[in-house]
């Protein structure tokens, strides 16, 4: 991308409305051109390794197969890689760490104004960093309380606790022995300064630990 030339954009969604929608708000902006479109993550993957994409809006969910997260990590992992603005209606830590953590440059939700995703595009385009209001204040918050942090296992076994799964079914699940669920939840019980399942549950999603 030369100093005059528009930022070349890959939109990667599963809902073609949503690409749409997406082509529509920023082909009205005369710096940025929308060159392709995902489905898939695979498919964001394989698209964003051509060489011509500066910025990839990349969504966290895609149904069946790789998520939005383990895209970015693929994507940014190759050298001289396009930049990964995600663009989602999720906002919980177990969606927004994994994101920055893969190397995301943003996190926007999709109800954020235009005039906002144009910025934000703009900024990932030269290595800036945008963060809707919501996820700023959460990884505030976890800098500030991060004794109540969860490490990505433990926020995996109580999303399933919250799913109701029996601490045998999540062992199964996730590779992991029964003791060693129990011994996550009672980590995760102690941080969250709770005494039971149901409320584990509650305060993890009240605290936007798991989603809602």
């Amino acid at each position: 991308m030369t100093e005059d030339a528009p930022v070349r954009l890959l939109l990667a969604d599963d809902h073609p409305v949503v690409r749409a929608g997406l082509r529509a708000v920023l082909e009205t902006e005369p710096d940025l051109l929308v060159v392709a479109e995902a489905a898939t993550a695979e498919d964001a993957v394989t698209r964003a390794a051509a060489g011509d994409v500066d910025v990839v809006l990349m969504d966290l969910q895609f149904g069946k197969g790789m998520g939005g997260a383990e895209a970015t990590a693929l994507i940014t992992a190759r050298p001289a890689a396009p930049r990964v603005l995600i663009i989602t209606t999720f906002d919980s830590d177990a969606d927004v760490l994994p994101a920055i953590e893969a190397g995301a440059t943003g996190y926007l939700l999709k109800d954020a104004p235009p005039e906002d995703l144009a910025s934000a595009v703009r900024a990932a385009a030269t290595g800036g960093t945008t963060l809707a209001p919501t996820v700023a204040d959460r990884l505030m918050n976890r800098l500030r309380a991060p004794r109540t942090a969860l490490t990505p296992r433990e926020t995996e076994v109580v999303t399933l606790v919250a799913a109701g799964l029996s601490n045998q079914a999540i062992g199964a699940r996730l590779h992991l022995t029964e003791g060693t669920v129990k011994s996550h939840l009672a980590r995760v019980y102690a941080k969250l300064g709770v005494d039971s399942r149901t409320a584990a549950v509650a305060t993890a999603t009240d605290l936007g630990l798991i989603r809602r």
